[in-house]
């Protein structure tokens, strides 16, 4: 299975996938337990960051609606 994420409406980044690598900003990888499915909080509102604990429950607003990015500026 590829690796799914899906941007949620006023909440997370759900990341789907069976070999799912998190790592910081000094490439140390989480400990994910084995999961396959996690939630990355957008809101910034969590306590666990970067996972989402839910604290974006009525504090956060976006509809996730999908569309088409231009195409990227050529590399000169």
């Amino acid at each position: 299975m590829a690796t799914k994420l899906t941007v949620l409406s006023n909440g997370s980044l759900r990341v789907e996938g069976e070999d799912i690598q998190l790592v910081d900003a000094q490439g140390n990888a989480y400990g994910l337990g084995g999961r396959e499915r996690i939630s990355i909080c957008r809101c910034g509102l969590s306590k666990q960051k970067p996972f989402c604990d839910g604290s974006h429950k009525g504090h956060f607003d976006h509809d996730a609606v999908a569309f088409d990015l231009p195409a990227p500026k050529p590399v000169v």
